[in-house]
């Protein structure tokens, strides 16, 4: 046995002897004979064997070449372009290949771009030996060949419409049919060349969960053009990663359209009883109060705006800051929400608090009653969309057991059920609690109690207010309100 044909016995690769011995000999002529046959064949199987992926999760933009065998996902068609210095353009044909651990675009160049497209058949398998580079949409690999696999089986289901569960870091050309959950405005920024450009988001959510979705120039304004509970399609998209998550970007080839199809959206959600500093996670339950939203100057001078309301759930309740753009969405007492990626603070007087910014998916969901009520409904309609939570028997702010948060008794003859919690008459207390009527007297609640207040002080309903006072026939005269 030759030394070379020791060394390939030791190969752990898919490559034929005589491959394996014309790679030898280029090496040695390679070196100018410094090296022997030996040496030659030792530093051509360590080239191989680094060049053999174990899958496609393992495919780096840094590696000089990259051998794998893959599933056929989908065939685009040929794109032509002009190549600088050269009078005849350029072709190339993207291919969507995948195995168990994710998927890549396959770049066929030229003459085997239309190769591609003539040839190839999507659930075809191939070993693929190719470049791989950073692309637009994340790893790509330009192909130097390629041969059928008719003897390997990959376990990849090849669609033409995805779900959020299905999709994975590398995807390209996806289509994806959701719920729209939210939507943000249009951000633009500078790019290195000194263009414009422009940015903004949704979130869309399908059976198998939700997706954030960002769109890029051109179709950046659709997303203040959809509303939410829209059922859209994304098409032609390609996934990346952000924070850890995947998210679907629409460019410029991309699009999104409107479809008439019903989606079921069900969102998982966290108890609030077992939230945690730190925590980020998703939440459901009905606004049981809402604060008017603020205004505030950051550090660099901009302005910033929040809105605090509280959710309740059958567990307990919360209260959550809607910071920037979320302190816009019309939500109420009553209105059953969903929040996502909503991260549990230290808040105020330690109690836990829920931040939703930029990130976070906040959902009004469609109930029984009119989600389209005024303000005035919503408030009038409080007491029922709490009670949703009251059937464990739970006793969240009530003394017989019922429904938890404001009762009906309370929203209608707050004078007379409201309690100054065992206080007696002329002694001087500090009560903290979301107004649940701004009328005369002002009745608030802090989730297990509620306190009449007299005061001429002008308090919005939703409001959290903390007053201070002297304890008069069941009331707080209130001198301080703060």
């Amino acid at each position: 046995m030759s030394d070379i044909e020791g060394v390939y016995e030791d190969l752990e690769a898919d490559v034929s002897l005589e491959e394996f011995r014309e790679a030898v000999e280029a090496k040695v002529e390679q070196m100018g004979g410094l090296a022997d046959e030996e040496t030659a064949a030792m530093l051509v199987a360590h080239e191989v064997g680094e060049s053999e992926v174990g899958g496609i999760a393992d495919i780096e933009p840094g590696m000089e070449e990259a051998k794998f065998v893959a599933k056929v996902v989908s065939i685009g068609e040929v794109r032509t372009f002009e190549r600088d210095g050269e009078d005849e353009d350029g072709r190339v044909a993207n291919v969507e290949v995948a195995d168990e651990t994710g998927s890549v675009r396959a770049a066929f160049w030229d003459d085997h771009a239309e190769a591609a497209t003539e040839e190839l058949e999507e659930g075809q398998v191939l070993r693929i030996k190719g470049r791989p580079k950073e692309g637009f949409s994340g790893v790509e690999v330009s192909v130097d060949d390629v041969e059928p696999d008719d003897d390997t089986e990959i376990e990849v289901q090849v669609s033409d419409t995805h779900t959020v569960e299905s999709l994975s870091l590398g995807l390209s050309n996806v289509n994806l049919v959701g719920l729209v959950l939210d939507t943000d405005s249009v951000r633009t920024f500078d790019r290195d060349d000194g263009t414009e450009g422009k940015v903004s988001n949704l979130v869309v959510g399908d059976s198998t969960g939700r997706v954030r979705v960002t769109l890029w120039d051109e179709r950046a304004d659709l997303a203040e053009e959809i509303d939410p509970g829209t059922t859209i399609e994304v098409i032609d998209g390609y996934v990346r990663e952000r924070d850890g998550s995947l998210e679907v970007h629409v460019g410029n080839r991309g699009a999104i359209e409107d479809v008439d199809e019903d989606i079921e959206y069900v969102p998982e959600s966290t108890p609030i009883e077992d939230v945690e500093i730190g925590q980020t996670v998703d939440l459901a339950g009905v606004v049981r109060s809402a604060d008017p939203k603020r205004t505030f100057d950051r550090d660099d001078g901009s302005e910033g705006q929040v809105r605090n309301i509280r959710v309740q759930d059958a567990t307990g309740d919360i209260r959550v800051a809607l910071w920037g753009q979320k302190a816009d969405i019309d939500i109420g007492p009553g209105d059953e929400v969903a929040l996502g990626d909503v991260e549990i603070q230290d808040g105020w007087q330690d109690d836990l608090e829920a931040s939703a910014g930029w990130q976070s998916t906040i959902t009004v969901l469609d109930t029984d009653s009119d989600t389209g009520a005024d303000t005035d409904d919503r408030e009038s309609s409080t007491s029922e969309g709490l009670s949703a939570f009251a059937d464990d028997g739970s006793e969240t702010g009530s003394d017989d057991g019922g429904e938890t948060g404001v009762s009906d008794d309370v929203a209608e003859t707050p004078s007379e059920q409201a309690q100054t919690d065992g206080a007696a008459d002329g002694e001087e207390v500090e009560f903290t609690g979301v107004v649940v009527q701004a009328g005369d007297p002002v009745v608030l609640d802090d989730g297990e109690t509620t306190m009449s207040v007299e005061t001429d002080t002008d308090v919005g309903l939703g409001e959290e207010i903390t007053v201070r006072g002297v304890v008069s026939d069941g009331r707080l005269e209130a001198s301080d309100v703060f």
